[in-house]
């Protein structure tokens, strides 16, 4: 929460000015002066959260009212893939109200938002973005975030982890899967050994989650993961577990 903190006083009139210069490179008829001064004026108090919500819907009144020319604006400005095991807080936090914009105002456009969400995670994060998306066709979604679990990039293979937690902090609870969680376990299943610590930590917090909203099979899994010998699993389990009894 302290990092939380830190970044709001940024996410202000700063990042307004930031990602406006950005977007002005790319779409010479962005309104600057207009988008900058709606943010400045509406973000008086408001939390980390609703500034970055304010910042999507300045964005949808400034950028072009069809959905495709806007996220391929905004999808080109996002620049170099992030090598670091970093998310949304790191010098990618400009990237944070592009996410909110493919939220809110992208979910009846399946392809070009997931397109935009599997760029937008390989520099900040898509575990937000992707939530309205797994509850209006989850089936679909499963099916994609399969896929990503294999990926190459640890960033998308942490965000198939991290996008379905039924329990991500700062987000309302995702209950899609409650009653019947194997789709989503089948997906930890085939990232149980992952060698990259942000994905493990992903996968270890995606379990506990798990552990508070439906118990019986999650500890059931935890039982079989146990008799693993792989170093990455086992250290998946004890993180886990480590403030749980199962």
């Amino acid at each position: 929460m302290g990092e939380e903190k830190t970044i709001t006083q940024h996410v202000g009139v700063d990042l307004a000015e930031l990602l406006a210069d950005k977007i002005l490179d790319v779409y010479e008829n962005f309104p600057r002066q207009a988008y900058v001064n709606a943010v400045n004026e509406k973000c008086g108090h408001l939390s980390y959260s609703k500034r970055i919500e304010l910042h999507a819907e300045e964005l949808y009144h400034a950028l072009p009212k069809d959905y495709e020319t806007a996220i391929n604006i905004l999808v080109s400005v996002l620049g170099e893939e992030n090598e670091k095991e970093t998310g949304m807080f790191s010098e990618f936090y400009w990237i944070l109200p592009i996410g909110k914009y493919v939220e809110k105002y992208g979910l009846d456009h399946f392809d070009l938002s997931l397109k935009a969400i599997e760029e937008i995670t390989k520099r900040n994060t898509g575990e937000y973005a992707i939530r309205p998306f797994i509850r209006k066709d989850p089936d679909r979604l499963i099916k994609t975030m399969t896929e990503w679990a294999t990926s190459e990039n640890f960033h998308l293979r942490r965000l198939a982890s991290e996008g379905l937690r039924p329990k991500l902090p700062w987000a309302p609870k995702l209950d899609t899967f409650i009653d019947n969680p194997q789709p989503v376990f089948a997906i930890l299943e085939l990232l149980k050994e992952d060698q990259v610590m942000f994905v493990k930590k992903s996968v270890a917090n995606h379990l506990t989650d798990w552990l508070k909203v439906n118990k019986e099979p999650t500890a059931k899994l935890i039982k079989q993961w146990s008799g693993s010998e792989d170093k990455h699993t086992q250290w998946i389990i004890k993180r886990a577990t480590r403030k749980i009894t199962i």
